[in-house]
Protein backbone atom coordinates (compact mmCIF):
# COMPACT_ATOMS: atom_id res chain seq x y z
CA UNK A 1 0.00 0.00 0.00
CA UNK A 2 1.09 3.62 -0.92
CA UNK A 3 0.88 5.67 2.56
CA UNK A 4 0.28 9.53 1.72
CA UNK A 5 0.65 12.21 3.94
CA UNK A 6 3.82 11.04 6.01
CA UNK A 7 4.39 13.96 8.23
CA UNK A 8 0.15 14.88 9.07
CA UNK A 9 -1.46 13.61 12.15
CA UNK A 10 -5.28 14.69 10.38
CA UNK A 11 -6.14 15.65 6.99
CA UNK A 12 -9.81 16.56 5.66
CA UNK A 13 -11.95 14.86 3.14
CA UNK A 14 -14.21 17.42 1.14
CA UNK A 15 -16.96 15.72 -1.20
CA UNK A 16 -18.76 17.20 -3.69
CA UNK A 17 -21.65 16.34 -6.30
CA UNK A 18 -20.36 18.84 -9.56
CA UNK A 19 -22.19 17.32 -12.16
CA UNK A 20 -23.96 14.61 -13.68
CA UNK A 21 -21.04 13.33 -15.63
CA UNK A 22 -17.56 13.90 -15.25
CA UNK A 23 -15.38 12.99 -18.29
CA UNK A 24 -11.87 10.72 -17.13
CA UNK A 25 -10.07 10.38 -20.19
CA UNK A 26 -8.19 13.41 -20.16
CA UNK A 27 -7.22 13.22 -16.80
CA UNK A 28 -5.73 9.37 -16.93
CA UNK A 29 -2.89 10.41 -18.89
CA UNK A 30 -2.31 13.21 -15.58
CA UNK A 31 0.11 11.73 -12.65
CA UNK A 32 -2.18 9.47 -10.42
CA UNK A 33 -1.43 7.14 -7.65
CA UNK A 34 -4.33 4.71 -8.54
CA UNK A 35 -7.17 3.87 -10.40
CA UNK A 36 -10.61 2.51 -10.24
CA UNK A 37 -11.75 4.96 -8.52
CA UNK A 38 -9.14 7.44 -10.40
CA UNK A 39 -6.65 8.95 -7.56
CA UNK A 40 -4.61 12.30 -8.71
CA UNK A 41 -2.01 14.54 -6.53
CA UNK A 42 -3.22 17.68 -6.47
CA UNK A 43 -1.75 21.16 -4.85
CA UNK A 44 1.33 20.97 -2.55
CA UNK A 45 0.70 17.54 -1.22
CA UNK A 46 -2.80 16.63 -1.53
CA UNK A 47 -4.94 14.49 -3.47
CA UNK A 48 -8.15 14.38 -5.93
CA UNK A 49 -10.64 11.18 -5.98
CA UNK A 50 -12.68 11.67 -9.11
CA UNK A 51 -15.71 9.65 -10.04
CA UNK A 52 -17.21 8.76 -13.61
CA UNK A 53 -20.61 10.20 -12.06
CA UNK A 54 -20.04 13.47 -11.09
CA UNK A 55 -18.35 13.48 -7.69
CA UNK A 56 -14.65 14.78 -6.43
CA UNK A 57 -13.40 13.94 -3.45
CA UNK A 58 -10.87 15.94 -2.19
CA UNK A 59 -8.19 15.25 1.12
CA UNK A 60 -5.74 17.99 2.42
CA UNK A 61 -6.50 20.02 -0.04
CA UNK A 62 -5.98 24.43 1.04
CA UNK A 63 -9.17 26.57 0.08
CA UNK A 64 -6.81 27.92 -2.35
CA UNK A 65 -5.92 24.82 -3.79
CA UNK A 66 -9.42 23.66 -4.13
CA UNK A 67 -11.03 26.57 -6.13
CA UNK A 68 -8.54 26.19 -8.32
CA UNK A 69 -8.43 22.62 -8.75
CA UNK A 70 -12.39 22.93 -9.94
CA UNK A 71 -11.77 25.55 -11.72
CA UNK A 72 -9.85 23.07 -13.92
CA UNK A 73 -12.32 20.29 -14.46
CA UNK A 74 -14.97 22.57 -14.81
CA UNK A 75 -14.55 21.40 -19.13
CA UNK A 76 -14.88 18.48 -18.48
CA UNK A 77 -18.17 18.49 -16.11
CA UNK A 78 -20.78 17.46 -18.07
CA UNK A 79 -24.50 18.97 -16.70
CA UNK A 80 -23.20 21.27 -13.93
CA UNK A 81 -24.87 21.28 -10.76
CA UNK A 82 -25.78 25.07 -9.79
CA UNK A 83 -26.40 23.92 -5.86
CA UNK A 84 -23.62 22.02 -5.24
CA UNK A 85 -23.90 19.34 -2.89
CA UNK A 86 -20.80 18.46 -0.75
CA UNK A 87 -20.12 16.10 2.07
CA UNK A 88 -16.68 16.82 4.63
CA UNK A 89 -15.00 14.98 7.02
CA UNK A 90 -12.08 14.88 9.45
CA UNK A 91 -9.57 11.77 8.64
CA UNK A 92 -7.31 11.23 11.97
CA UNK A 93 -4.39 9.09 12.42
CA UNK A 94 -4.28 6.91 15.23
CA UNK A 95 -2.26 3.30 15.57
CA UNK A 96 -3.79 2.43 18.99
CA UNK A 97 -7.53 2.68 17.93
CA UNK A 98 -9.59 0.22 16.05
CA UNK A 99 -10.16 1.69 12.05
CA UNK A 100 -13.77 3.05 11.86
CA UNK A 101 -15.87 6.31 12.40
CA UNK A 102 -15.92 8.05 15.79
CA UNK A 103 -16.94 10.95 17.44
CA UNK A 104 -17.66 13.08 13.70
CA UNK A 105 -14.22 11.76 12.29
CA UNK A 106 -12.76 8.32 10.77
CA UNK A 107 -9.84 6.83 12.38
CA UNK A 108 -7.23 5.35 10.08
CA UNK A 109 -4.07 3.40 11.06
CA UNK A 110 -2.44 4.77 7.75
CA UNK A 111 -3.44 7.17 5.25
CA UNK A 112 -2.81 4.53 2.45
CA UNK A 113 -4.21 5.14 -0.93
CA UNK A 114 -6.75 1.98 -0.37
CA UNK A 115 -8.27 3.78 2.82
CA UNK A 116 -8.33 7.19 1.01
CA UNK A 117 -10.50 5.47 -2.18
CA UNK A 118 -12.15 3.30 0.16
CA UNK A 119 -13.55 6.91 2.17
CA UNK A 120 -14.05 8.43 -0.92
CA UNK A 121 -16.18 6.21 -2.32
CA UNK A 122 -18.56 6.46 0.72
CA UNK A 123 -18.40 10.04 0.57
CA UNK A 124 -18.95 10.13 -3.25
CA UNK A 125 -22.15 7.69 -2.57
CA UNK A 126 -23.62 9.94 0.65
CA UNK A 127 -23.84 13.44 -1.42
CA UNK A 128 -25.69 11.48 -4.37
CA UNK A 129 -28.09 10.29 -2.36
CA UNK A 130 -28.19 13.49 -0.74
CA UNK A 131 -29.12 15.69 -3.71
CA UNK A 132 -31.57 12.78 -4.99
CA UNK A 133 -33.58 12.73 -1.54
CA UNK A 134 -33.83 16.51 -1.76
CA UNK A 135 -34.98 16.21 -5.69
CA UNK A 136 -37.28 13.33 -4.66
CA UNK A 137 -38.92 15.71 -1.45
CA UNK A 138 -39.87 18.02 -4.15
CA UNK A 139 -41.23 16.17 -6.10
CA UNK A 140 -43.66 15.16 -3.31
CA UNK A 141 -44.34 18.57 -2.30
CA UNK A 142 -45.70 19.17 -6.46
CA UNK A 143 -48.16 15.81 -6.43
CA UNK A 144 -50.35 16.82 -3.21
CA UNK A 145 -51.49 20.25 -5.24
CA UNK A 146 -51.95 19.02 -8.75
CA UNK A 147 -54.13 15.85 -7.03
CA UNK A 148 -55.98 18.63 -5.30
CA UNK A 149 -56.53 20.78 -8.17
CA UNK A 150 -57.13 17.78 -10.36
CA UNK A 151 -60.25 16.30 -7.88
CA UNK A 152 -61.43 19.67 -7.44
CA UNK A 153 -61.94 21.09 -11.23
CA UNK A 154 -61.39 17.76 -12.91
CA UNK A 155 -58.44 18.91 -15.30
CA UNK A 156 -54.50 19.79 -14.79
CA UNK A 157 -54.37 21.88 -17.69
CA UNK A 158 -50.89 23.16 -17.91
CA UNK A 159 -50.11 22.09 -14.83
CA UNK A 160 -50.40 18.41 -15.71
CA UNK A 161 -48.35 18.46 -18.52
CA UNK A 162 -45.53 20.16 -16.63
CA UNK A 163 -46.35 17.69 -13.56
CA UNK A 164 -45.25 14.75 -16.03
CA UNK A 165 -42.33 16.30 -17.25
CA UNK A 166 -41.22 16.89 -13.57
CA UNK A 167 -42.21 12.86 -12.95
CA UNK A 168 -40.09 11.81 -15.38
CA UNK A 169 -37.04 13.96 -14.53
CA UNK A 170 -37.88 12.38 -11.19
CA UNK A 171 -37.88 8.42 -12.05
CA UNK A 172 -34.29 8.78 -14.44
CA UNK A 173 -33.09 9.20 -11.24
CA UNK A 174 -33.13 5.76 -10.46
CA UNK A 175 -31.14 4.54 -13.58
CA UNK A 176 -28.66 7.57 -12.72
CA UNK A 177 -28.22 5.66 -9.16
CA UNK A 178 -28.10 1.95 -9.79
CA UNK A 179 -26.21 2.48 -13.30
CA UNK A 180 -23.92 5.22 -12.69
CA UNK A 181 -23.28 5.56 -9.29
CA UNK A 182 -24.18 2.07 -8.32
CA UNK A 183 -25.08 3.05 -5.05
CA UNK A 184 -25.65 -0.38 -3.67
CA UNK A 185 -22.80 -2.09 -4.94
CA UNK A 186 -19.41 -2.26 -2.77
CA UNK A 187 -16.37 -1.04 -4.00
CA UNK A 188 -14.53 -2.81 -6.32
CA UNK A 189 -10.96 -2.25 -4.69
CA UNK A 190 -12.26 -4.51 -1.71
CA UNK A 191 -11.70 -7.52 -4.01
CA UNK A 192 -8.32 -6.70 -4.07
CA UNK A 193 -7.80 -5.71 -0.44
CA UNK A 194 -9.95 -7.98 1.91
CA UNK A 195 -8.44 -6.84 5.13
CA UNK A 196 -10.20 -3.28 4.14
CA UNK A 197 -14.14 -4.88 4.82
CA UNK A 198 -14.57 -4.03 8.04
CA UNK A 199 -13.46 -0.26 7.47
CA UNK A 200 -15.78 -0.35 4.90
CA UNK A 201 -18.66 -1.31 6.94
CA UNK A 202 -18.09 1.01 9.61
CA UNK A 203 -18.41 4.30 7.27
CA UNK A 204 -20.82 2.57 5.44
CA UNK A 205 -22.89 2.46 8.83
CA UNK A 206 -22.47 5.38 9.64
CA UNK A 207 -23.82 7.55 6.39
CA UNK A 208 -26.61 4.61 6.73
CA UNK A 209 -25.86 4.26 2.57
CA UNK A 210 -27.41 0.94 2.11
CA UNK A 211 -30.49 2.40 3.82
CA UNK A 212 -31.02 5.65 2.40
CA UNK A 213 -30.91 3.66 -0.80
CA UNK A 214 -33.46 1.09 0.03
CA UNK A 215 -35.77 4.63 1.57
CA UNK A 216 -35.25 6.71 -1.98
CA UNK A 217 -36.28 3.45 -3.86
CA UNK A 218 -39.06 3.24 -2.21
CA UNK A 219 -40.19 6.47 -2.79
CA UNK A 220 -39.39 6.79 -6.30
CA UNK A 221 -41.62 3.59 -6.48
CA UNK A 222 -44.48 5.54 -4.92
CA UNK A 223 -43.68 8.30 -7.00
CA UNK A 224 -44.42 5.82 -9.68
CA UNK A 225 -47.67 4.24 -8.57
CA UNK A 226 -49.14 7.88 -7.76
CA UNK A 227 -47.85 9.61 -11.01
CA UNK A 228 -49.66 6.46 -12.87
CA UNK A 229 -52.96 6.23 -10.98
CA UNK A 230 -52.86 10.73 -11.42
CA UNK A 231 -52.65 10.09 -14.86
CA UNK A 232 -54.81 7.55 -14.95
CA UNK A 233 -57.53 9.58 -13.42
CA UNK A 234 -56.90 12.56 -15.85
CA UNK A 235 -57.30 10.15 -18.62
CA UNK A 236 -60.74 8.97 -17.17
CA UNK A 237 -62.22 12.27 -16.89
CA UNK A 238 -61.14 13.24 -20.65
CA UNK A 239 -62.61 10.04 -22.23
CA UNK A 240 -65.71 10.79 -20.20
CA UNK A 241 -65.81 14.54 -21.55
CA UNK A 242 -65.43 13.08 -24.97
CA UNK A 243 -68.29 10.60 -24.80
CA UNK A 244 -70.53 13.37 -22.91
CA UNK A 245 -69.81 15.24 -26.56
CA UNK A 246 -70.78 12.04 -28.09
CA UNK A 247 -74.27 11.97 -26.25
CA UNK A 248 -74.62 15.39 -26.83
CA UNK A 249 -74.10 15.32 -30.62
CA UNK A 250 -76.55 12.47 -31.23
CA UNK A 251 -79.04 13.98 -29.08
CA UNK A 252 -78.54 16.99 -31.36
CA UNK A 253 -78.63 14.56 -34.66
CA UNK A 254 -82.06 13.10 -33.18
CA UNK A 255 -83.98 16.26 -32.49
CA UNK A 256 -82.73 17.88 -35.86
CA UNK A 257 -84.30 14.31 -37.09
CA UNK A 258 -87.75 14.60 -35.70
CA UNK A 259 -88.11 18.68 -36.21
CA UNK A 260 -87.26 17.91 -40.15
CA UNK A 261 -89.96 14.71 -40.16
CA UNK A 262 -93.03 16.92 -38.16
CA UNK A 263 -92.38 19.54 -41.03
Amino acid sequence: MTNLFIEKQHISARALFVGQRLELREFERSKRLASNPLVLTVGSDGCAVLFRYGVVVLFGLTAVEEVAFLDNIKPFVNSPIGDVESEELEVQLQLDQSEGMGDKRVIVKSFSVERLQIIADVLAKSVVLAYYEARVAKSFDRIEPFAEKLHTEGSGGQQARDFIRHIGDTLIMQSKMVGRAEVADKPEILWEYPELERFYASLETEYEIRERHIGLERKLELISRTAETLLDLLHNKRSLRVEWYIVILIVVDIIVSLFEKLH
